[in-house]
């Protein structure tokens, strides 16, 4: 199954300068073809490594995660990848494999594998083959809550998960979930949505949920606030809180990582 990632290179000087990105108060769009080497940037403790960073904490915006799209080349990697030690992870490949070392235990992530690193926990990254890898690398402060436990590290991947269909949606409309939605020692979800060509979220989802919304797979027409936007694979939807949200897919499967906040409080200001 092949996964977007960014366009990568550099457009011809003489493209059209018409481009789809939009920042609003309630959302933004990062369509594909605006990943590329220029906007790049590297980070310490990375080897033959770059990222596009697609999301960060800004106040008054979205304020609970980083999203990164890492491109490792042959040979590289990172010995210390993580410098917080109260950020938890999720790794997801969608180009090439890569070694994953958790607590003394390898894992070979290749595309569609998923992996959750806990906060605090010790884990390296590497290339060990011949052909550059992408994975998307997601992370947020880990919001303890004493008689909880933290949740451990655990390796699983899309084609071995499977898509859980929304009721009376006659299996056009589901979720992959690699962590079961009541278990509270998790304060965020990373799942793939999946939506067959034609099916539609049918109203609008409005909800305290900050969203990240990578497009894996197909194009539809997107519900952000008060707009229909047309997005296809590779673009991102970075969505504020209670942001109004649905979708139409397109004439083929239409497929998302979808990063959310969940199972916590809200925080209050006092």
């Amino acid at each position: 199954m092949p996964y977007a990632s960014p366009s990568a290179g550099l457009p011809p000087q003489m493209a059209l300068h018409t481009g789809r990105a939009v920042f609003t108060e309630a959302y933004a769009v990062i369509p594909r073809e605006c990943m590329r080497d220029i906007v790049t940037s590297y980070l310490p403790h990375w080897r033959e490594s770059r990222v596009w960073i697609i999301a960060r904490p800004l106040s008054g915006f979205s304020e609970t995660f980083s999203q990164y799209v890492v491109e490792v080349a042959p040979g590289g990697g990172s010995e210390r990848p993580e410098i917080n030690p109260d950020a938890e992870g999720v790794l997801f490949v969608v180009a090439g494999s890569v070694t994953v070392t958790v607590e003394g235990q390898t894992h070979h992530l290749k595309e569609g594998s998923y992996a959750f690193l806990p906060p605090g926990s010790h884990w390296t990254l590497a290339n060990r083959t011949t052909e550059s890898a992408r994975f998307h690398w997601i992370r947020k402060r880990y919001e303890k809550v004493d008689g909880i436990d933290l949740p451990p590290a655990f390796v699983s991947s899309d084609q071995d998960e499977p898509i859980r269909w929304m009721p009376d949606t006659r299996d056009t409309w589901g979720t992959t979930r690699f962590v079961e939605p009541s278990d509270p020692r998790h304060d965020m979800h990373v799942n793939i949505v999946t939506l067959e060509p034609g099916a539609v979220i049918p109203f609008e989802e409005t909800h305290v949920m900050e969203h990240g919304l990578y497009v894996l797979q197909g194009k539809a027409v997107y519900r952000l606030n008060r707009d229909w936007v047309e997005v296809e694979a590779g673009d991102f939807m970075w969505l504020r809180a209670f942001c109004p949200q649905a979708c139409y897919a397109g004439p083929e499967r239409f497929r998302y990582l979808l990063y959310k906040d969940v199972n916590r409080h809200a925080k209050l200001p006092f």
